[in-house]
């Protein structure tokens, strides 16, 4: 089956889209944009508009005349009504593989999120945040520009995050602080319950990640975080 784009949507110049993607009403697609297979695009979601950036040339709202970096979304992604995503201008603004994005979320230009991320209604992302693979944000939460929330972290519903969260925390207030693990996510994943003790203990005692060398099962998303994060 090929795309299925509604007649009221718009996709500008230097869009690049894979197949079988649905793209809803006045939604507005501008380039440059790439997007995979198989994603559901919403009513009025906007993609690709210029970054918010005070005395950037913002081109024409539906598209063209610019040279910044742009937009990737990988497959089999959801991508609800009213989402915004500004255009990168270091590198591609990003919605990975498998990704489910509520309504109203916001992209700042350079924000990137890896497979499997779940943003709740109204999540901000700030430019440049990062967000590891598996992560969940919760409804309203706000991440304040270039932070980091590494892989399988949970942050809580209106949570302000202005410091880098750690993989698999659970972390809520305002501002968010690290509150423990995100045990019932560690479990899905098939993550043993002595290692899920480990990490407990370790966020319990006030430590980080950049300080401690975590089980051999989480080398990984730590590895992730660390390149990433200020607090190591």
């Amino acid at each position: 089956m090929g795309n299925r784009v509604h007649p009221t949507a718009i996709v500008g110049e230097g869009v690049e889209l894979g197949t079988d993607n649905v793209i809803g009403p006045y939604a507005v697609i501008t380039g440059p944009c790439r997007i995979g297979d198989r994603n559901w695009i919403g009513a009025h979601a906007v993609i690709g508009a210029a970054p918010e950036i005070h005395g950037h040339d913002h081109g024409l709202p539906w598209g063209g005349g610019t040279d910044d970096v742009g937009v990737e979304i990988g497959d089999d992604s959801v991508v609800r009504e009213f989402v915004t995503v500004h255009r990168g201008t270091r590198r591609r603004t990003g919605i990975g593989d498998r990704c489910f994005v509520m309504n109203k979320a916001h992209f700042g230009h350079d924000a990137v999120i890896e497979d499997d991320v779940t943003l709740a209604v109204g999540v901000i992302l700030g430019g440049h945040v990062e967000v590891g693979a598996g992560a969940n944000l919760g409804l309203a939460a706000v991440l304040h520009q270039r932070r980091v929330v590494g892989p399988g972290a949970m942050v809580g519903m209106s949570a302000v995050v202005t410091r880098d969260i750690p993989p698999y925390a659970k972390a809520f207030g305002a501002p968010a602080r690290v509150r423990g693990v995100n045990e019932v996510g560690m479990r899905r994943r098939g993550i043993d319950a002595a290692v899920i003790a480990a990490v407990a203990e370790q966020y319990a005692s006030g430590g980080d990640a950049g300080a401690w060398t975590p089980p051999a099962a989480l080398r990984a998303p730590w590895e992730w975080w660390l390149e990433r994060t200020s607090a190591g």
